[in-house]
Protein backbone atom coordinates (compact mmCIF):
# COMPACT_ATOMS: atom_id res chain seq x y z
CA UNK A 1 0.00 0.00 0.00
CA UNK A 2 1.16 3.68 -0.99
CA UNK A 3 2.02 5.80 2.13
CA UNK A 4 1.37 8.68 -0.10
CA UNK A 5 -1.07 10.77 2.16
CA UNK A 6 -4.97 11.10 0.66
CA UNK A 7 -5.94 14.44 -0.29
CA UNK A 8 -8.33 15.64 2.74
CA UNK A 9 -11.96 16.18 1.81
CA UNK A 10 -13.06 19.33 1.47
CA UNK A 11 -16.33 20.60 2.78
CA UNK A 12 -19.05 21.48 0.68
CA UNK A 13 -17.93 24.66 -0.86
CA UNK A 14 -19.97 27.83 0.94
CA UNK A 15 -19.66 31.45 1.09
CA UNK A 16 -19.77 32.07 5.05
CA UNK A 17 -17.22 33.84 6.83
CA UNK A 18 -14.18 32.09 8.03
CA UNK A 19 -14.61 31.11 11.92
CA UNK A 20 -12.60 33.10 13.89
CA UNK A 21 -9.16 31.37 14.54
CA UNK A 22 -7.88 32.63 17.70
CA UNK A 23 -11.00 32.12 19.55
CA UNK A 24 -11.63 28.64 18.56
CA UNK A 25 -8.03 27.78 19.27
CA UNK A 26 -8.48 28.90 22.49
CA UNK A 27 -11.85 27.42 23.44
CA UNK A 28 -10.82 24.49 22.32
CA UNK A 29 -7.25 24.18 24.26
CA UNK A 30 -9.15 25.63 27.50
CA UNK A 31 -11.48 22.48 26.48
CA UNK A 32 -8.69 19.67 26.95
CA UNK A 33 -7.19 21.50 29.67
CA UNK A 34 -10.15 21.19 32.23
CA UNK A 35 -10.66 17.42 30.81
CA UNK A 36 -6.43 16.99 31.77
CA UNK A 37 -7.55 18.86 34.87
CA UNK A 38 -10.36 16.45 35.45
CA UNK A 39 -7.95 13.45 35.73
CA UNK A 40 -5.53 14.92 38.07
CA UNK A 41 -8.13 16.28 40.83
CA UNK A 42 -8.64 12.80 42.74
CA UNK A 43 -4.55 12.48 42.86
CA UNK A 44 -4.67 14.70 46.28
CA UNK A 45 -7.38 12.82 47.88
CA UNK A 46 -6.63 8.89 46.66
CA UNK A 47 -4.70 7.67 49.85
CA UNK A 48 -8.04 9.38 51.92
CA UNK A 49 -11.02 7.77 49.74
CA UNK A 50 -11.37 4.91 52.06
CA UNK A 51 -12.48 6.79 54.72
CA UNK A 52 -14.26 9.30 52.93
CA UNK A 53 -16.34 6.41 51.13
CA UNK A 54 -16.11 3.99 53.76
CA UNK A 55 -14.28 1.15 51.73
CA UNK A 56 -11.33 -0.54 51.65
CA UNK A 57 -8.16 1.08 49.89
CA UNK A 58 -8.11 -1.63 47.08
CA UNK A 59 -12.35 -1.37 45.98
CA UNK A 60 -12.06 3.02 46.46
CA UNK A 61 -8.30 2.22 44.05
CA UNK A 62 -11.54 1.46 41.21
CA UNK A 63 -11.70 5.74 41.27
CA UNK A 64 -8.72 5.98 39.20
CA UNK A 65 -9.25 2.27 37.17
CA UNK A 66 -12.72 3.23 36.08
CA UNK A 67 -11.70 6.42 34.71
CA UNK A 68 -8.77 4.80 32.44
CA UNK A 69 -11.13 2.21 31.29
CA UNK A 70 -13.88 4.10 30.16
CA UNK A 71 -11.26 6.49 28.80
CA UNK A 72 -10.07 3.55 26.21
CA UNK A 73 -13.25 2.83 25.39
CA UNK A 74 -14.97 6.12 24.83
CA UNK A 75 -12.29 7.82 23.24
CA UNK A 76 -11.84 5.95 19.82
CA UNK A 77 -16.09 5.24 19.78
CA UNK A 78 -16.61 9.14 20.21
CA UNK A 79 -14.07 9.95 17.52
CA UNK A 80 -15.39 7.70 14.86
CA UNK A 81 -18.81 8.92 16.21
CA UNK A 82 -17.53 12.49 15.92
CA UNK A 83 -16.15 11.85 12.26
CA UNK A 84 -19.56 10.54 11.13
CA UNK A 85 -22.42 12.96 12.88
CA UNK A 86 -20.59 15.63 13.52
CA UNK A 87 -17.33 16.54 15.34
CA UNK A 88 -18.23 19.65 17.70
CA UNK A 89 -21.59 17.46 18.51
CA UNK A 90 -19.29 15.06 20.05
CA UNK A 91 -17.42 17.03 21.79
CA UNK A 92 -20.76 18.51 23.53
CA UNK A 93 -21.81 15.59 24.23
CA UNK A 94 -18.22 14.27 25.69
CA UNK A 95 -18.07 17.67 27.68
CA UNK A 96 -21.73 17.06 29.26
CA UNK A 97 -20.19 13.55 29.99
CA UNK A 98 -17.80 14.92 32.34
CA UNK A 99 -20.25 17.69 33.59
CA UNK A 100 -22.59 15.10 34.75
CA UNK A 101 -20.40 13.01 36.39
CA UNK A 102 -17.93 15.76 38.37
CA UNK A 103 -21.47 16.11 39.71
CA UNK A 104 -22.16 12.66 40.97
CA UNK A 105 -18.91 12.83 42.27
CA UNK A 106 -19.46 15.59 44.05
CA UNK A 107 -22.84 14.02 45.60
CA UNK A 108 -21.31 10.91 46.32
CA UNK A 109 -20.22 9.65 49.90
CA UNK A 110 -19.76 5.90 49.18
CA UNK A 111 -18.52 3.87 47.00
CA UNK A 112 -20.46 2.50 44.01
CA UNK A 113 -21.86 6.62 42.85
CA UNK A 114 -18.05 7.53 43.13
CA UNK A 115 -17.01 5.18 40.26
CA UNK A 116 -19.99 5.88 37.91
CA UNK A 117 -19.32 9.19 38.33
CA UNK A 118 -15.52 8.84 37.45
CA UNK A 119 -16.50 6.73 34.13
CA UNK A 120 -18.76 9.17 33.03
CA UNK A 121 -15.45 11.60 33.65
CA UNK A 122 -13.19 9.15 31.34
CA UNK A 123 -16.25 8.61 28.70
CA UNK A 124 -14.77 12.62 28.29
CA UNK A 125 -11.04 11.42 27.23
CA UNK A 126 -12.03 11.91 23.38
CA UNK A 127 -12.23 16.16 24.27
CA UNK A 128 -8.41 16.84 22.90
CA UNK A 129 -8.64 14.52 19.54
CA UNK A 130 -11.89 16.13 18.88
CA UNK A 131 -10.87 19.29 19.43
CA UNK A 132 -7.69 18.46 16.86
CA UNK A 133 -9.73 17.30 14.25
CA UNK A 134 -12.43 20.32 14.35
CA UNK A 135 -9.03 22.74 13.79
CA UNK A 136 -8.04 20.49 11.21
CA UNK A 137 -11.68 21.28 9.13
CA UNK A 138 -11.88 25.35 10.24
CA UNK A 139 -8.89 26.60 10.87
CA UNK A 140 -6.85 27.90 7.84
CA UNK A 141 -4.09 26.20 6.76
CA UNK A 142 -1.49 28.18 7.97
CA UNK A 143 -2.83 28.67 11.69
CA UNK A 144 -3.01 24.40 11.60
CA UNK A 145 0.85 22.98 13.35
CA UNK A 146 0.43 25.96 15.71
CA UNK A 147 -3.15 25.24 16.93
CA UNK A 148 -3.06 21.46 17.08
CA UNK A 149 0.55 21.86 19.07
CA UNK A 150 -0.80 23.46 21.78
CA UNK A 151 -4.27 21.62 21.84
CA UNK A 152 -2.12 18.51 21.95
CA UNK A 153 0.10 20.91 25.23
CA UNK A 154 -3.13 21.14 27.05
CA UNK A 155 -2.85 17.40 28.02
CA UNK A 156 0.15 18.07 30.00
CA UNK A 157 -0.34 21.76 31.22
CA UNK A 158 -3.61 20.42 32.60
CA UNK A 159 -2.29 17.97 34.27
CA UNK A 160 0.47 19.90 35.68
CA UNK A 161 -1.77 22.63 36.42
CA UNK A 162 -3.96 20.52 38.30
CA UNK A 163 -1.98 18.61 40.75
CA UNK A 164 -0.82 21.78 42.79
CA UNK A 165 -4.76 23.17 42.70
CA UNK A 166 -6.46 19.95 43.37
CA UNK A 167 -4.04 19.67 46.33
CA UNK A 168 -4.79 23.56 47.13
CA UNK A 169 -8.58 22.92 47.34
CA UNK A 170 -8.53 19.50 49.56
CA UNK A 171 -6.32 21.11 51.94
CA UNK A 172 -8.86 24.12 52.34
CA UNK A 173 -11.86 23.21 51.57
CA UNK A 174 -14.59 19.81 51.46
CA UNK A 175 -12.88 17.43 49.23
CA UNK A 176 -16.40 17.38 47.46
CA UNK A 177 -15.17 21.06 46.37
CA UNK A 178 -12.97 19.47 43.75
CA UNK A 179 -15.68 17.69 41.90
CA UNK A 180 -17.81 20.79 41.91
CA UNK A 181 -15.32 23.05 40.61
CA UNK A 182 -14.34 20.01 37.74
CA UNK A 183 -18.05 20.48 37.01
CA UNK A 184 -18.08 24.34 36.51
CA UNK A 185 -15.00 24.20 35.18
CA UNK A 186 -16.90 22.04 32.41
CA UNK A 187 -20.43 23.66 31.70
CA UNK A 188 -17.90 27.47 31.32
CA UNK A 189 -16.66 24.61 28.38
CA UNK A 190 -19.92 23.82 27.15
CA UNK A 191 -20.49 27.26 26.58
CA UNK A 192 -17.95 28.91 25.16
CA UNK A 193 -17.76 25.29 22.40
CA UNK A 194 -21.49 25.87 22.02
CA UNK A 195 -21.17 29.99 20.83
CA UNK A 196 -17.44 30.36 19.66
CA UNK A 197 -16.17 26.97 18.00
CA UNK A 198 -18.29 26.22 14.47
CA UNK A 199 -19.86 22.52 13.22
CA UNK A 200 -17.56 21.16 10.88
CA UNK A 201 -18.94 19.56 7.75
CA UNK A 202 -16.98 17.00 6.83
CA UNK A 203 -18.45 13.84 7.61
CA UNK A 204 -18.54 10.13 6.48
CA UNK A 205 -22.11 9.45 7.81
CA UNK A 206 -22.58 5.93 6.88
CA UNK A 207 -23.97 3.35 9.74
CA UNK A 208 -22.28 3.04 13.37
CA UNK A 209 -20.47 -0.67 13.74
CA UNK A 210 -21.47 -1.64 16.90
CA UNK A 211 -20.80 -4.81 16.68
CA UNK A 212 -16.78 -3.30 15.93
CA UNK A 213 -17.41 -1.31 18.86
CA UNK A 214 -18.15 -4.23 21.54
CA UNK A 215 -15.62 -5.95 20.31
CA UNK A 216 -12.85 -3.32 21.03
CA UNK A 217 -14.28 -2.38 24.65
CA UNK A 218 -14.40 -5.72 25.46
CA UNK A 219 -11.03 -6.22 24.06
CA UNK A 220 -9.35 -3.14 25.50
CA UNK A 221 -10.97 -3.32 29.33
CA UNK A 222 -9.47 -7.12 29.25
CA UNK A 223 -6.02 -5.71 28.25
CA UNK A 224 -5.99 -2.58 30.43
CA UNK A 225 -7.57 -4.57 33.53
CA UNK A 226 -4.72 -6.58 33.44
CA UNK A 227 -2.16 -4.73 33.29
CA UNK A 228 -3.57 -2.53 35.89
CA UNK A 229 -4.20 -4.86 38.70
CA UNK A 230 -1.71 -7.20 37.71
CA UNK A 231 0.49 -5.73 40.59
CA UNK A 232 -2.63 -6.54 43.29
CA UNK A 233 -4.40 -9.72 42.13
CA UNK A 234 -0.61 -11.15 41.22
CA UNK A 235 0.93 -11.56 37.20
CA UNK A 236 0.80 -15.20 37.43
CA UNK A 237 -2.97 -15.05 38.90
CA UNK A 238 -5.54 -16.81 36.79
CA UNK A 239 -7.79 -13.80 36.78
CA UNK A 240 -4.87 -11.52 35.50
CA UNK A 241 -3.41 -14.52 32.34
CA UNK A 242 -7.57 -15.45 31.44
CA UNK A 243 -7.81 -11.32 30.87
CA UNK A 244 -4.35 -11.22 29.74
CA UNK A 245 -5.64 -14.29 27.11
CA UNK A 246 -9.55 -13.08 26.68
CA UNK A 247 -7.99 -9.79 24.97
CA UNK A 248 -5.93 -11.75 22.72
CA UNK A 249 -8.71 -13.58 21.28
CA UNK A 250 -11.06 -10.91 21.05
CA UNK A 251 -8.84 -8.22 19.47
CA UNK A 252 -7.99 -10.97 17.24
CA UNK A 253 -11.04 -11.30 16.32
CA UNK A 254 -12.19 -7.84 16.24
CA UNK A 255 -9.28 -6.88 13.71
CA UNK A 256 -10.19 -10.04 11.38
CA UNK A 257 -14.25 -8.42 11.70
CA UNK A 258 -13.06 -5.27 11.28
CA UNK A 259 -11.14 -6.09 8.08
CA UNK A 260 -14.19 -7.24 6.39
CA UNK A 261 -17.13 -4.58 7.45
CA UNK A 262 -18.26 -2.53 4.86
CA UNK A 263 -18.06 0.74 7.72
CA UNK A 264 -15.18 -0.46 10.16
CA UNK A 265 -15.24 1.41 13.33
CA UNK A 266 -11.21 1.46 13.24
CA UNK A 267 -10.39 1.49 9.16
CA UNK A 268 -6.95 -0.96 10.29
CA UNK A 269 -5.96 -0.43 6.55
CA UNK A 270 -5.79 3.06 7.03
CA UNK A 271 -4.02 2.68 10.30
CA UNK A 272 -1.27 0.16 8.52
CA UNK A 273 -0.37 2.91 6.36
CA UNK A 274 3.35 3.24 7.43
CA UNK A 275 3.26 6.84 8.46
CA UNK A 276 0.26 6.07 10.94
CA UNK A 277 1.37 2.84 12.11
CA UNK A 278 4.73 4.04 13.18
CA UNK A 279 3.23 7.33 14.98
CA UNK A 280 1.10 5.40 17.02
CA UNK A 281 3.92 2.56 17.77
CA UNK A 282 6.16 5.80 18.67
CA UNK A 283 2.92 7.32 21.07
CA UNK A 284 2.96 4.11 23.02
CA UNK A 285 6.54 4.30 23.70
CA UNK A 286 6.71 8.06 24.82
CA UNK A 287 3.19 7.33 26.28
CA UNK A 288 4.99 4.95 28.55
CA UNK A 289 8.11 7.55 28.66
CA UNK A 290 5.92 10.53 29.89
CA UNK A 291 3.94 8.35 32.55
CA UNK A 292 7.30 7.14 34.16
CA UNK A 293 8.48 10.84 35.68
CA UNK A 294 5.20 10.82 37.06
CA UNK A 295 5.49 7.79 38.81
CA UNK A 296 8.75 8.90 40.42
CA UNK A 297 9.54 12.27 41.19
CA UNK A 298 6.07 12.85 42.95
CA UNK A 299 7.56 9.78 45.08
CA UNK A 300 11.40 11.36 45.40
CA UNK A 301 9.37 14.77 46.47
CA UNK A 302 7.43 13.18 49.41
CA UNK A 303 9.25 10.36 50.78
CA UNK A 304 10.81 10.94 54.29
CA UNK A 305 14.25 13.06 54.20
CA UNK A 306 15.82 9.76 56.64
CA UNK A 307 15.73 7.65 53.52
CA UNK A 308 18.25 10.17 52.25
CA UNK A 309 16.96 10.56 49.20
CA UNK A 310 13.20 11.80 49.91
CA UNK A 311 13.25 15.33 49.99
CA UNK A 312 10.15 15.34 52.76
CA UNK A 313 7.76 17.65 50.96
CA UNK A 314 3.77 17.41 50.39
CA UNK A 315 1.37 17.22 47.87
CA UNK A 316 0.97 20.98 47.76
CA UNK A 317 4.68 21.75 47.65
CA UNK A 318 5.16 18.77 44.67
CA UNK A 319 2.36 20.33 42.75
CA UNK A 320 3.86 23.65 42.99
CA UNK A 321 7.38 21.77 41.51
CA UNK A 322 6.39 20.10 38.83
CA UNK A 323 4.23 22.78 37.30
CA UNK A 324 6.63 24.33 35.40
CA UNK A 325 6.80 21.31 33.39
CA UNK A 326 3.45 22.04 31.76
CA UNK A 327 4.34 25.65 31.15
CA UNK A 328 7.41 24.98 29.25
CA UNK A 329 5.28 22.50 27.22
CA UNK A 330 2.76 24.98 26.16
CA UNK A 331 5.90 27.61 25.63
CA UNK A 332 7.38 24.76 23.21
CA UNK A 333 4.27 24.53 21.38
CA UNK A 334 5.08 27.35 19.03
CA UNK A 335 8.69 25.73 18.40
CA UNK A 336 7.28 22.28 17.75
CA UNK A 337 4.88 23.85 15.23
CA UNK A 338 7.75 25.90 13.45
CA UNK A 339 9.98 22.85 13.31
CA UNK A 340 7.06 20.85 11.85
CA UNK A 341 6.36 23.53 8.83
CA UNK A 342 9.76 23.91 8.02
CA UNK A 343 11.49 20.36 8.51
CA UNK A 344 8.58 18.05 8.48
CA UNK A 345 6.92 16.76 12.10
CA UNK A 346 8.83 13.38 11.98
CA UNK A 347 11.58 15.80 12.64
CA UNK A 348 9.69 16.91 15.51
CA UNK A 349 8.88 13.82 16.93
CA UNK A 350 12.66 13.03 16.67
CA UNK A 351 13.62 15.83 18.43
CA UNK A 352 11.03 15.52 21.25
CA UNK A 353 12.56 11.70 21.88
CA UNK A 354 16.04 12.49 22.78
CA UNK A 355 14.48 16.04 24.81
CA UNK A 356 12.81 13.69 26.72
CA UNK A 357 15.90 10.74 26.57
CA UNK A 358 18.08 13.55 27.80
CA UNK A 359 15.55 14.73 30.65
CA UNK A 360 15.37 11.18 32.03
CA UNK A 361 19.74 10.95 31.84
CA UNK A 362 19.67 14.16 33.87
CA UNK A 363 17.13 13.16 36.49
CA UNK A 364 19.33 9.68 36.86
CA UNK A 365 22.46 11.89 37.84
CA UNK A 366 20.44 14.75 39.45
CA UNK A 367 18.10 13.58 41.92
CA UNK A 368 19.15 15.27 45.39
CA UNK A 369 17.24 18.75 45.58
CA UNK A 370 14.49 20.27 44.54
CA UNK A 371 15.88 22.31 41.53
CA UNK A 372 17.34 19.26 40.39
CA UNK A 373 13.54 17.25 39.43
CA UNK A 374 12.15 20.81 38.11
CA UNK A 375 15.56 20.92 35.89
CA UNK A 376 14.76 17.23 34.44
CA UNK A 377 11.18 17.74 34.69
CA UNK A 378 11.14 20.89 32.87
CA UNK A 379 13.39 19.14 30.34
CA UNK A 380 11.32 16.23 30.17
CA UNK A 381 8.26 18.38 29.71
CA UNK A 382 9.85 20.30 26.84
CA UNK A 383 10.49 16.94 24.97
CA UNK A 384 6.83 15.74 25.57
CA UNK A 385 5.62 19.55 24.44
CA UNK A 386 7.44 18.58 21.09
CA UNK A 387 6.38 14.90 20.49
CA UNK A 388 3.01 15.87 21.27
CA UNK A 389 2.59 18.42 18.67
CA UNK A 390 4.37 16.56 16.01
CA UNK A 391 2.06 13.58 16.53
CA UNK A 392 -1.49 15.13 14.92
CA UNK A 393 0.40 16.36 12.44
CA UNK A 394 1.64 13.10 11.33
CA UNK A 395 -1.95 11.28 11.50
CA UNK A 396 -3.61 13.89 9.83
CA UNK A 397 -1.17 14.08 6.76
CA UNK A 398 -1.77 10.36 6.48
CA UNK A 399 -5.88 10.36 6.31
CA UNK A 400 -8.73 11.50 4.97
CA UNK A 401 -10.23 14.26 6.47
CA UNK A 402 -13.16 12.20 6.96
CA UNK A 403 -11.39 10.34 9.57
CA UNK A 404 -9.92 12.90 11.40
CA UNK A 405 -11.65 12.10 14.24
CA UNK A 406 -11.32 8.57 14.65
CA UNK A 407 -7.46 8.67 13.48
CA UNK A 408 -6.35 11.01 16.36
CA UNK A 409 -8.65 9.30 19.32
CA UNK A 410 -6.54 6.04 18.44
CA UNK A 411 -3.88 7.91 18.72
CA UNK A 412 -4.64 8.92 21.85
CA UNK A 413 -5.51 5.64 22.86
CA UNK A 414 -1.90 4.38 21.83
CA UNK A 415 -0.58 7.42 24.58
CA UNK A 416 -2.98 5.81 26.76
CA UNK A 417 -2.07 2.08 26.56
CA UNK A 418 1.48 3.67 27.15
CA UNK A 419 0.31 5.11 30.23
CA UNK A 420 -0.87 1.90 31.51
CA UNK A 421 2.44 -0.43 30.69
CA UNK A 422 4.52 2.44 32.47
CA UNK A 423 2.36 2.22 35.82
CA UNK A 424 2.44 -1.54 35.42
CA UNK A 425 6.25 -1.74 35.32
CA UNK A 426 7.60 0.87 37.32
CA UNK A 427 4.97 -0.85 39.78
CA UNK A 428 6.50 -4.05 39.62
CA UNK A 429 10.38 -2.37 39.41
CA UNK A 430 9.50 -0.33 42.26
CA UNK A 431 8.12 -3.12 44.31
CA UNK A 432 10.98 -5.44 43.46
CA UNK A 433 13.64 -2.88 44.50
CA UNK A 434 13.28 -1.67 47.88
CA UNK A 435 14.89 -0.43 51.20
CA UNK A 436 13.51 -1.53 54.55
CA UNK A 437 13.25 1.97 57.27
CA UNK A 438 11.96 0.49 60.59
CA UNK A 439 9.16 -1.87 59.36
CA UNK A 440 8.14 -0.23 56.06
CA UNK A 441 9.86 -1.15 53.23
CA UNK A 442 10.28 1.47 50.19
CA UNK A 443 11.14 1.89 46.85
CA UNK A 444 15.36 2.25 46.84
CA UNK A 445 17.12 4.55 45.02
CA UNK A 446 18.62 2.47 42.67
CA UNK A 447 14.69 1.24 42.14
CA UNK A 448 13.81 4.98 41.15
CA UNK A 449 16.95 5.00 38.67
CA UNK A 450 15.72 1.87 37.18
CA UNK A 451 12.47 3.39 36.44
CA UNK A 452 14.04 7.10 35.15
CA UNK A 453 16.55 4.72 32.32
CA UNK A 454 13.33 2.64 31.42
CA UNK A 455 11.66 5.69 31.13
CA UNK A 456 15.04 7.36 28.68
CA UNK A 457 14.64 3.90 26.62
CA UNK A 458 11.08 4.08 26.08
CA UNK A 459 12.20 7.55 24.22
CA UNK A 460 15.08 6.45 22.58
CA UNK A 461 12.94 3.67 21.19
CA UNK A 462 10.51 6.00 19.87
CA UNK A 463 13.03 8.00 18.29
CA UNK A 464 13.76 4.42 16.79
CA UNK A 465 10.52 3.75 15.44
CA UNK A 466 10.42 7.74 14.20
CA UNK A 467 13.00 6.38 11.54
CA UNK A 468 10.38 4.24 10.04
CA UNK A 469 8.37 7.19 8.61
CA UNK A 470 7.97 8.69 5.69
CA UNK A 471 10.52 11.44 4.46
CA UNK A 472 9.28 15.25 5.43
CA UNK A 473 6.18 15.88 4.73
CA UNK A 474 5.33 19.73 6.34
CA UNK A 475 2.23 19.67 8.67
CA UNK A 476 0.62 22.61 7.08
CA UNK A 477 0.13 20.71 4.44
CA UNK A 478 -2.39 18.50 6.36
CA UNK A 479 -4.52 21.43 6.62
CA UNK A 480 -8.19 21.52 4.92
CA UNK A 481 -9.84 24.74 4.11
CA UNK A 482 -11.04 26.96 6.44
CA UNK A 483 -14.09 28.11 5.35
CA UNK A 484 -17.80 26.96 6.46
CA UNK A 485 -20.28 26.20 3.99
CA UNK A 486 -23.33 27.96 3.58
CA UNK A 487 -26.36 27.27 5.43
CA UNK A 488 -23.92 25.69 8.29
CA UNK A 489 -25.77 25.09 11.66
CA UNK A 490 -24.54 25.75 14.97
CA UNK A 491 -24.58 21.72 15.50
Amino acid sequence: MSDTPPTPARPVAGGAAPPRANAVVAVLAFAGIVVSLMQTLVIPIVPELPKYLDASASNTAWAVTATLLAAAVATPVAGRIGDMYGKRRMLLVSIALLVTGSVVCALSDSLVPMIVGRVLQGMAGAVIPLGISIMRDVLPAERLAGATALMSASLGVGGALGLPSAALIADTFNWHVLFWTSAVLGAVAAVLVAVLVPESKVRTGGRFDLVGSLGLATGLVSLLLAISKGGDWGWTSGTVLGLFSLAVVVLVAWGYFELRTAQPLVDLRTTARRQVLFTNLASVALGFSMFAMSLVLPQLLQLPEVTGYGLGKSMLYTGLVLAPQGLVMMVMAPLSAGISKSRGPKVTLMIGALIVATGYGLNILLMSEVWHLVLSSCVIGAGVGFAYGAMPALIMGAVPASETAAANSLNALMRSIGTSFASAVAGVVLAQMTVTFGTTALPSQDGFRAVMATGAGAALLAFVLCLFLPRHRPAAATAAPAAEPAGATAG
